[in-house]
């Protein structure tokens, strides 16, 4: 059996119909000892750049929500791990805004579309969906970006 990349699994999960910041949180369910449903519900509002208001791209969200589970700090008496952990979720956000240009969904989608909505209104995933925006890109790049950070701080 030849095993997905995070990825691939993250692609996966967005043409099956999960939004961006479920896609990519769920490609690393295993890793965080989570059932992919409970990821799938956690992970639910931050798409669409948080329930569609086009804020932060949700596979952005995702990469910080699945890094905060995996090596977040939890001891709030501890300034330097709170530091460490912030440049770490920082060097991330970076990481995902050199490749799109924004981490802010309504920016990065802008030069794709002309026209925008923020209404709780699923777009309709068909080809032309596929065609037209950029998401299944950063769907990908997010699942990547945090696999490849992961794995150079095991290093």
């Amino acid at each position: 059996m030849i095993m997905k990349t995070k990825a691939e699994l993250a692609e996966q999960y967005f043409k099956e119909g999960y939004n961006c910041a479920q896609a990519t949180a769920m490609a690393f369910a295993e890793e965080m000892h989570m059932d992919i449903k409970d990821v799938a519900r956690m992970a639910s509002s931050f798409g669409g750049g948080m329930g569609r208001l086009r804020e932060v791209c949700g596979a952005c969200s995702a990469m910080f929500l699945v890094y905060g589970v995996l090596c977040g700090y939890d001891d709030p008496t501890d300034p330097d791990a709170k530091m460490n952990h912030y440049k770490d979720v920082q060097a991330l956000g970076n990481a995902f805004k050199d490749k799109f240009g924004s981490r802010v969904c309504k920016e990065i989608l802008a030069g794709y579309m002309t026209y925008i909505s923020d209404d709780p209104i699923p777009t309709k995933r068909d080809d032309e969906f596929y065609k037209t925006r950029p998401c299944v890109r950063c769907v990908v790049a997010g699942a990547r970006i945090l696999s490849d950070f992961l794995a150079s701080k095991q290093h």
